[in-house]
Protein backbone atom coordinates (compact mmCIF):
# COMPACT_ATOMS: atom_id res chain seq x y z
CA UNK A 1 0.00 0.00 0.00
CA UNK A 2 1.42 3.05 -1.15
CA UNK A 3 1.17 7.01 -0.01
CA UNK A 4 -1.22 7.30 -3.24
CA UNK A 5 -3.44 4.21 -1.89
CA UNK A 6 -3.66 5.82 1.40
CA UNK A 7 -4.37 9.04 0.36
CA UNK A 8 -7.57 8.02 -1.96
CA UNK A 9 -8.91 5.70 0.00
CA UNK A 10 -9.03 8.72 3.12
CA UNK A 11 -10.84 11.07 -0.16
CA UNK A 12 -12.95 8.36 -0.28
CA UNK A 13 -14.41 7.85 3.36
CA UNK A 14 -14.68 11.61 3.11
CA UNK A 15 -16.52 11.98 0.34
CA UNK A 16 -19.03 8.93 0.77
CA UNK A 17 -19.53 9.81 4.49
CA UNK A 18 -19.94 13.57 3.89
CA UNK A 19 -22.70 12.27 1.01
CA UNK A 20 -24.47 9.70 3.67
CA UNK A 21 -24.52 12.26 6.25
CA UNK A 22 -26.11 15.16 3.94
CA UNK A 23 -28.83 12.29 2.56
CA UNK A 24 -29.08 11.74 6.15
CA UNK A 25 -29.29 14.86 6.97
CA UNK A 26 -32.19 15.40 4.39
CA UNK A 27 -34.32 12.83 5.05
CA UNK A 28 -34.50 13.90 8.62
CA UNK A 29 -35.23 17.44 7.69
CA UNK A 30 -38.37 16.58 5.55
CA UNK A 31 -39.66 14.52 8.11
CA UNK A 32 -39.64 16.99 10.63
CA UNK A 33 -41.06 19.64 8.25
CA UNK A 34 -43.62 16.61 6.84
CA UNK A 35 -46.88 17.28 9.27
CA UNK A 36 -47.50 20.65 7.91
CA UNK A 37 -47.55 22.72 4.66
CA UNK A 38 -44.63 25.66 4.57
CA UNK A 39 -46.76 28.35 5.22
CA UNK A 40 -45.81 30.12 2.00
CA UNK A 41 -48.02 27.36 0.07
CA UNK A 42 -50.48 26.93 2.72
CA UNK A 43 -53.33 28.23 0.20
CA UNK A 44 -51.72 25.97 -2.95
CA UNK A 45 -50.43 22.87 -1.96
CA UNK A 46 -52.99 20.56 -0.05
CA UNK A 47 -51.73 18.76 3.05
CA UNK A 48 -51.75 15.19 1.00
CA UNK A 49 -49.99 16.38 -1.72
CA UNK A 50 -46.91 17.64 0.94
CA UNK A 51 -46.45 14.70 3.07
CA UNK A 52 -46.64 12.69 -0.90
CA UNK A 53 -43.91 14.60 -1.44
CA UNK A 54 -42.14 14.03 1.84
CA UNK A 55 -42.28 10.03 1.65
CA UNK A 56 -41.35 9.89 -2.10
CA UNK A 57 -38.18 12.18 -1.70
CA UNK A 58 -37.19 10.03 1.59
CA UNK A 59 -38.21 6.64 0.13
CA UNK A 60 -35.61 7.86 -3.19
CA UNK A 61 -32.79 8.10 -0.81
CA UNK A 62 -33.33 5.58 0.94
CA UNK A 63 -32.52 3.87 -2.48
CA UNK A 64 -29.84 6.17 -3.29
CA UNK A 65 -27.89 5.12 -0.38
CA UNK A 66 -27.67 1.70 -1.21
CA UNK A 67 -26.49 2.76 -4.22
CA UNK A 68 -23.90 4.52 -2.68
CA UNK A 69 -22.54 1.99 -0.43
CA UNK A 70 -22.70 -0.86 -3.53
CA UNK A 71 -20.59 1.90 -5.43
CA UNK A 72 -18.40 2.27 -2.73
CA UNK A 73 -17.59 -1.33 -2.40
CA UNK A 74 -17.43 -2.04 -6.36
CA UNK A 75 -15.22 1.05 -6.47
CA UNK A 76 -12.42 -0.64 -3.89
CA UNK A 77 -13.01 -4.01 -5.44
CA UNK A 78 -12.09 -2.49 -9.27
CA UNK A 79 -9.26 -0.07 -7.59
CA UNK A 80 -6.97 -1.57 -4.43
CA UNK A 81 -8.98 -4.57 -4.91
CA UNK A 82 -6.99 -5.28 -8.42
CA UNK A 83 -10.24 -5.62 -10.40
CA UNK A 84 -9.36 -3.10 -13.22
CA UNK A 85 -5.87 -4.74 -13.12
CA UNK A 86 -7.11 -8.25 -13.66
CA UNK A 87 -9.00 -6.82 -16.40
CA UNK A 88 -6.13 -5.30 -18.53
CA UNK A 89 -4.18 -8.10 -17.63
CA UNK A 90 -6.94 -10.73 -18.94
CA UNK A 91 -7.02 -8.50 -22.57
CA UNK A 92 -3.01 -8.41 -22.40
CA UNK A 93 -3.10 -12.36 -23.16
CA UNK A 94 -5.50 -12.14 -26.06
CA UNK A 95 -2.59 -10.73 -28.46
CA UNK A 96 -4.78 -7.59 -29.68
CA UNK A 97 -3.05 -3.76 -30.11
CA UNK A 98 -2.83 -1.44 -27.40
CA UNK A 99 -5.88 0.18 -28.73
CA UNK A 100 -8.25 -2.98 -28.64
CA UNK A 101 -6.73 -4.33 -25.44
CA UNK A 102 -7.65 -0.76 -23.78
CA UNK A 103 -11.12 -0.97 -25.31
CA UNK A 104 -12.19 -4.36 -24.23
CA UNK A 105 -11.11 -4.07 -20.62
CA UNK A 106 -12.71 -0.86 -20.46
CA UNK A 107 -15.93 -1.88 -21.85
CA UNK A 108 -15.91 -4.74 -20.04
CA UNK A 109 -15.51 -2.88 -16.55
CA UNK A 110 -18.50 -0.65 -17.91
CA UNK A 111 -20.72 -3.10 -18.76
CA UNK A 112 -20.26 -5.06 -15.24
CA UNK A 113 -20.82 -1.59 -13.72
CA UNK A 114 -23.81 -1.72 -15.49
CA UNK A 115 -25.56 -4.94 -15.12
CA UNK A 116 -24.97 -4.54 -11.18
CA UNK A 117 -26.40 -0.95 -11.32
CA UNK A 118 -29.60 -2.43 -12.68
CA UNK A 119 -31.22 -3.95 -9.68
CA UNK A 120 -31.37 -0.54 -8.08
CA UNK A 121 -32.66 1.37 -11.26
CA UNK A 122 -35.19 -1.24 -11.45
CA UNK A 123 -35.92 -0.82 -8.22
CA UNK A 124 -36.59 2.89 -8.41
CA UNK A 125 -38.67 2.54 -11.48
CA UNK A 126 -40.56 -0.63 -10.86
CA UNK A 127 -41.19 -0.14 -7.19
CA UNK A 128 -40.71 3.46 -5.89
CA UNK A 129 -42.33 5.66 -8.72
CA UNK A 130 -44.87 2.72 -9.19
CA UNK A 131 -46.09 3.21 -5.20
CA UNK A 132 -46.00 6.98 -5.60
CA UNK A 133 -47.81 6.69 -8.87
CA UNK A 134 -45.44 8.03 -11.25
CA UNK A 135 -44.02 5.06 -13.08
CA UNK A 136 -45.86 4.23 -16.68
CA UNK A 137 -42.86 2.17 -17.96
CA UNK A 138 -43.37 -1.43 -18.62
CA UNK A 139 -41.22 -3.94 -18.89
CA UNK A 140 -40.78 -4.59 -22.72
CA UNK A 141 -40.22 -0.23 -22.66
CA UNK A 142 -37.47 -0.92 -20.05
CA UNK A 143 -35.99 -3.80 -21.58
CA UNK A 144 -35.98 -1.71 -25.05
CA UNK A 145 -34.82 1.47 -23.70
CA UNK A 146 -31.31 -0.96 -22.08
CA UNK A 147 -31.36 -2.00 -25.54
CA UNK A 148 -30.89 1.44 -27.41
CA UNK A 149 -28.97 2.66 -24.90
CA UNK A 150 -26.41 -0.39 -25.48
CA UNK A 151 -26.38 0.53 -28.99
CA UNK A 152 -25.49 3.57 -29.32
CA UNK A 153 -22.70 2.61 -26.62
CA UNK A 154 -21.29 0.31 -29.12
CA UNK A 155 -21.62 2.62 -32.82
CA UNK A 156 -20.87 5.86 -30.80
CA UNK A 157 -18.99 5.65 -27.89
CA UNK A 158 -16.91 2.42 -28.37
CA UNK A 159 -15.05 4.36 -31.70
CA UNK A 160 -14.72 7.45 -29.65
CA UNK A 161 -12.86 5.56 -26.92
CA UNK A 162 -10.64 4.41 -29.29
CA UNK A 163 -9.68 6.92 -30.68
CA UNK A 164 -8.77 8.91 -27.94
CA UNK A 165 -6.57 5.54 -26.74
CA UNK A 166 -5.23 5.63 -30.21
CA UNK A 167 -4.84 9.73 -29.30
CA UNK A 168 -3.10 9.05 -25.92
CA UNK A 169 -0.60 6.19 -27.55
CA UNK A 170 0.09 7.86 -30.90
CA UNK A 171 0.55 11.57 -30.73
CA UNK A 172 2.98 12.76 -27.95
CA UNK A 173 3.38 14.09 -25.06
CA UNK A 174 0.69 17.05 -25.89
CA UNK A 175 -1.52 13.81 -26.81
CA UNK A 176 -4.43 15.56 -23.69
CA UNK A 177 -4.77 18.75 -25.73
CA UNK A 178 -5.84 16.93 -28.92
CA UNK A 179 -7.84 14.39 -27.13
CA UNK A 180 -9.63 17.32 -25.34
CA UNK A 181 -10.14 18.88 -29.01
CA UNK A 182 -11.52 16.40 -30.07
CA UNK A 183 -14.16 15.29 -27.54
CA UNK A 184 -15.43 18.88 -27.13
CA UNK A 185 -15.62 18.95 -31.29
CA UNK A 186 -17.82 15.57 -30.52
CA UNK A 187 -19.37 17.35 -27.78
CA UNK A 188 -20.90 19.92 -30.01
CA UNK A 189 -21.61 17.60 -33.09
CA UNK A 190 -23.44 15.41 -30.55
CA UNK A 191 -25.65 18.53 -29.06
CA UNK A 192 -26.51 19.75 -32.62
CA UNK A 193 -27.83 16.07 -34.19
CA UNK A 194 -29.51 15.66 -30.77
CA UNK A 195 -32.66 16.78 -30.96
CA UNK A 196 -33.76 14.98 -34.41
CA UNK A 197 -31.37 12.13 -34.20
CA UNK A 198 -30.65 10.76 -30.72
CA UNK A 199 -34.12 12.11 -29.09
CA UNK A 200 -36.44 10.38 -31.26
CA UNK A 201 -34.67 7.04 -30.99
CA UNK A 202 -36.03 7.16 -27.15
CA UNK A 203 -39.77 9.58 -27.95
CA UNK A 204 -41.71 10.56 -30.54
CA UNK A 205 -42.05 14.26 -31.24
CA UNK A 206 -44.80 15.66 -32.28
CA UNK A 207 -45.42 19.65 -33.75
CA UNK A 208 -47.31 21.87 -31.82
CA UNK A 209 -50.74 21.95 -33.39
CA UNK A 210 -52.11 25.14 -34.40
CA UNK A 211 -54.30 27.21 -31.90
CA UNK A 212 -54.04 29.75 -28.74
CA UNK A 213 -51.22 27.92 -27.31
CA UNK A 214 -48.88 28.27 -30.47
CA UNK A 215 -50.27 31.72 -31.15
CA UNK A 216 -48.96 32.50 -27.68
CA UNK A 217 -45.84 30.69 -27.83
CA UNK A 218 -44.93 32.15 -31.56
CA UNK A 219 -45.80 35.65 -30.14
CA UNK A 220 -43.44 35.01 -27.22
CA UNK A 221 -40.57 33.85 -29.16
CA UNK A 222 -40.92 37.16 -31.52
CA UNK A 223 -40.51 39.23 -28.51
CA UNK A 224 -37.30 37.12 -27.39
CA UNK A 225 -35.70 37.13 -30.50
CA UNK A 226 -35.23 33.35 -30.46
CA UNK A 227 -35.85 30.71 -33.40
CA UNK A 228 -35.90 27.82 -33.40
CA UNK A 229 -36.78 24.50 -35.73
CA UNK A 230 -40.25 23.99 -34.16
CA UNK A 231 -42.06 23.14 -31.16
CA UNK A 232 -42.43 19.98 -30.25
CA UNK A 233 -44.80 17.83 -27.62
CA UNK A 234 -42.90 14.94 -26.35
CA UNK A 235 -44.40 11.46 -25.08
CA UNK A 236 -42.85 11.34 -21.81
CA UNK A 237 -46.32 9.99 -20.56
CA UNK A 238 -45.17 6.49 -21.79
CA UNK A 239 -42.65 6.38 -18.88
CA UNK A 240 -43.20 8.29 -16.75
CA UNK A 241 -45.73 10.90 -15.01
CA UNK A 242 -43.15 13.60 -14.70
CA UNK A 243 -43.94 17.09 -16.57
CA UNK A 244 -40.99 19.47 -17.62
CA UNK A 245 -39.76 21.41 -21.00
CA UNK A 246 -36.65 22.64 -22.30
CA UNK A 247 -35.30 23.15 -25.37
CA UNK A 248 -32.44 21.89 -27.01
CA UNK A 249 -29.97 21.78 -29.87
CA UNK A 250 -27.34 24.30 -30.76
CA UNK A 251 -26.86 26.61 -33.88
CA UNK A 252 -29.66 26.61 -36.74
CA UNK A 253 -30.84 22.92 -34.84
CA UNK A 254 -32.49 24.09 -32.19
CA UNK A 255 -36.17 22.89 -30.56
CA UNK A 256 -39.02 23.46 -28.18
CA UNK A 257 -39.79 20.73 -26.47
CA UNK A 258 -43.08 20.26 -23.91
CA UNK A 259 -43.42 17.02 -21.97
CA UNK A 260 -47.11 15.74 -22.75
CA UNK A 261 -48.13 15.83 -19.24
CA UNK A 262 -46.37 19.10 -19.04
CA UNK A 263 -49.36 20.32 -21.55
CA UNK A 264 -52.00 18.82 -19.75
CA UNK A 265 -50.91 20.03 -16.02
CA UNK A 266 -50.52 24.02 -17.36
CA UNK A 267 -52.81 26.37 -18.70
CA UNK A 268 -51.31 28.56 -21.78
CA UNK A 269 -50.80 31.12 -19.25
CA UNK A 270 -48.41 29.12 -17.06
CA UNK A 271 -46.60 27.04 -20.04
CA UNK A 272 -45.79 30.35 -21.43
CA UNK A 273 -44.38 31.78 -18.51
CA UNK A 274 -42.58 28.74 -18.04
CA UNK A 275 -40.94 28.21 -21.61
CA UNK A 276 -40.18 32.26 -20.96
CA UNK A 277 -37.62 30.76 -18.23
CA UNK A 278 -36.34 28.09 -20.54
CA UNK A 279 -35.50 30.93 -23.05
CA UNK A 280 -34.24 32.81 -20.50
CA UNK A 281 -31.78 30.54 -20.05
CA UNK A 282 -31.13 30.88 -23.58
CA UNK A 283 -30.68 34.74 -23.88
CA UNK A 284 -28.97 35.18 -20.69
CA UNK A 285 -26.03 33.07 -22.50
CA UNK A 286 -26.19 30.16 -19.96
CA UNK A 287 -25.90 27.27 -22.47
CA UNK A 288 -22.22 28.84 -23.75
CA UNK A 289 -21.04 30.01 -20.09
CA UNK A 290 -21.59 26.15 -19.28
CA UNK A 291 -20.27 24.86 -22.55
CA UNK A 292 -17.16 27.29 -21.33
CA UNK A 293 -16.86 26.23 -18.22
CA UNK A 294 -16.64 22.28 -18.89
CA UNK A 295 -14.74 23.10 -21.35
CA UNK A 296 -12.30 24.56 -19.39
CA UNK A 297 -12.82 21.87 -16.58
CA UNK A 298 -12.44 18.88 -19.25
CA UNK A 299 -9.33 20.52 -20.50
CA UNK A 300 -7.96 21.04 -17.01
CA UNK A 301 -8.48 17.28 -16.41
CA UNK A 302 -6.73 16.27 -19.35
CA UNK A 303 -4.05 18.12 -18.20
CA UNK A 304 -3.88 16.33 -14.59
CA UNK A 305 -4.21 13.17 -16.85
CA UNK A 306 -1.62 13.97 -18.64
CA UNK A 307 0.72 14.76 -15.80
CA UNK A 308 -0.92 10.81 -13.74
CA UNK A 309 -0.16 8.94 -16.85
CA UNK A 310 3.45 9.18 -16.12
CA UNK A 311 3.81 8.48 -12.25
CA UNK A 312 4.04 4.88 -11.47
CA UNK A 313 2.78 5.50 -7.96
CA UNK A 314 -0.85 6.48 -9.66
CA UNK A 315 -1.31 2.74 -11.12
CA UNK A 316 0.16 0.99 -8.10
CA UNK A 317 -1.79 2.80 -5.82
CA UNK A 318 -5.24 1.91 -7.42
CA UNK A 319 -4.40 -1.63 -7.99
CA UNK A 320 -2.76 -2.27 -11.41
CA UNK A 321 0.74 -3.59 -12.01
CA UNK A 322 1.20 -2.70 -15.68
CA UNK A 323 1.01 0.76 -16.76
CA UNK A 324 -0.81 1.73 -19.73
CA UNK A 325 -2.71 4.44 -21.22
CA UNK A 326 -5.99 3.04 -21.32
CA UNK A 327 -5.92 1.96 -17.60
CA UNK A 328 -5.09 5.11 -17.04
CA UNK A 329 -8.10 6.85 -18.68
CA UNK A 330 -10.18 4.71 -16.65
CA UNK A 331 -8.47 4.86 -13.47
CA UNK A 332 -8.81 8.11 -13.59
CA UNK A 333 -12.65 8.49 -15.18
CA UNK A 334 -13.27 6.13 -11.86
CA UNK A 335 -11.66 7.96 -8.96
CA UNK A 336 -11.50 11.65 -10.30
CA UNK A 337 -15.25 12.21 -8.65
CA UNK A 338 -13.94 11.05 -5.40
CA UNK A 339 -11.63 14.11 -5.02
CA UNK A 340 -14.03 16.66 -6.76
CA UNK A 341 -17.01 15.75 -4.63
CA UNK A 342 -16.15 19.28 -2.52
CA UNK A 343 -16.41 21.36 -5.40
CA UNK A 344 -19.81 20.31 -5.77
CA UNK A 345 -21.62 23.47 -4.33
CA UNK A 346 -19.70 25.45 -6.57
CA UNK A 347 -20.99 24.47 -9.38
CA UNK A 348 -24.43 24.08 -7.37
CA UNK A 349 -24.18 27.59 -6.62
CA UNK A 350 -23.48 29.14 -10.03
CA UNK A 351 -26.50 26.91 -11.42
CA UNK A 352 -28.73 28.22 -9.16
CA UNK A 353 -27.87 31.34 -9.83
CA UNK A 354 -28.37 30.90 -13.90
CA UNK A 355 -32.20 29.67 -12.65
CA UNK A 356 -32.72 33.19 -11.01
CA UNK A 357 -31.55 35.21 -14.00
CA UNK A 358 -33.97 32.85 -16.31
CA UNK A 359 -36.60 33.22 -14.01
CA UNK A 360 -36.05 37.37 -13.64
CA UNK A 361 -36.18 36.69 -17.64
CA UNK A 362 -39.54 34.84 -17.78
CA UNK A 363 -40.95 37.69 -15.23
CA UNK A 364 -40.44 40.57 -17.73
CA UNK A 365 -41.14 38.71 -20.92
CA UNK A 366 -44.34 36.67 -19.39
CA UNK A 367 -46.49 37.13 -16.07
CA UNK A 368 -44.38 36.03 -13.22
CA UNK A 369 -47.90 35.25 -11.13
CA UNK A 370 -48.22 32.68 -13.84
CA UNK A 371 -44.59 31.06 -13.24
CA UNK A 372 -45.21 31.04 -9.46
CA UNK A 373 -48.59 29.03 -10.54
CA UNK A 374 -46.94 26.84 -12.74
CA UNK A 375 -43.92 26.10 -10.57
CA UNK A 376 -46.59 25.33 -7.64
CA UNK A 377 -48.38 22.62 -9.73
CA UNK A 378 -45.31 21.35 -10.97
CA UNK A 379 -43.73 20.76 -7.44
CA UNK A 380 -47.03 19.32 -6.25
CA UNK A 381 -47.72 16.91 -9.49
CA UNK A 382 -43.86 16.14 -9.60
CA UNK A 383 -43.80 15.33 -5.38
CA UNK A 384 -40.44 17.76 -5.20
CA UNK A 385 -40.22 18.50 -1.66
CA UNK A 386 -41.11 21.87 -0.52
CA UNK A 387 -38.58 21.43 2.97
CA UNK A 388 -35.31 20.44 1.85
CA UNK A 389 -32.54 20.60 3.92
CA UNK A 390 -30.20 23.78 3.53
CA UNK A 391 -26.82 21.99 3.30
CA UNK A 392 -27.97 18.96 1.37
CA UNK A 393 -29.70 21.74 -1.32
CA UNK A 394 -26.24 23.33 -1.47
CA UNK A 395 -24.83 20.26 -2.67
CA UNK A 396 -27.20 18.44 -4.66
CA UNK A 397 -29.71 21.22 -5.77
CA UNK A 398 -29.31 22.42 -9.48
CA UNK A 399 -32.48 24.70 -8.65
CA UNK A 400 -32.91 27.08 -5.89
CA UNK A 401 -35.24 25.37 -3.20
CA UNK A 402 -39.23 26.30 -3.80
CA UNK A 403 -39.74 29.03 -1.02
CA UNK A 404 -36.19 30.90 -2.15
CA UNK A 405 -37.41 30.75 -5.93
CA UNK A 406 -41.14 31.99 -5.49
CA UNK A 407 -39.67 34.61 -3.39
CA UNK A 408 -37.82 36.27 -5.16
CA UNK A 409 -39.98 35.79 -8.15
CA UNK A 410 -42.47 37.66 -6.09
CA UNK A 411 -39.73 40.62 -4.97
CA UNK A 412 -39.47 40.88 -8.94
CA UNK A 413 -40.30 44.13 -9.90
CA UNK A 414 -42.13 42.75 -13.15
CA UNK A 415 -44.77 40.46 -10.40
CA UNK A 416 -48.09 41.82 -10.06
Amino acid sequence: MNTFTIIFLIALTLSFSTQYWLSKRQSKHVLNHRGQVPNAFKEKVSLEAHQKAADYTVAKARVSDIDSILGVIFMLILTVGGGIGLAFEYWSTLGFGSVTTGLGAITSIFLVMHVLELPTTIYQTFVIEEKFGFNRTTPRQYIKDQFIQIILMMVIGLPILALIIWIMDSVGSLWWLWAWAFLIGFSLLMSWLFPTVIAPLFNKFTPLEEGDLKQRINGLLERCGFKSKGIFIMDGSKRSGHGNAYFTGIGNNKRIVFFDTLVESLDDEELEAVLAHELGHFKCKHVIKMLCATSVMTLISFAVLGWLIGEDWFYTGLGVSVPSNAAALLLFMMVSPVFTFFTQPISAFFQRKFEFEADDFAANNAKASMLISGLVKLYEENANTLTPDPLYSAFHYSHPPAAIRIAHLEANPAYG
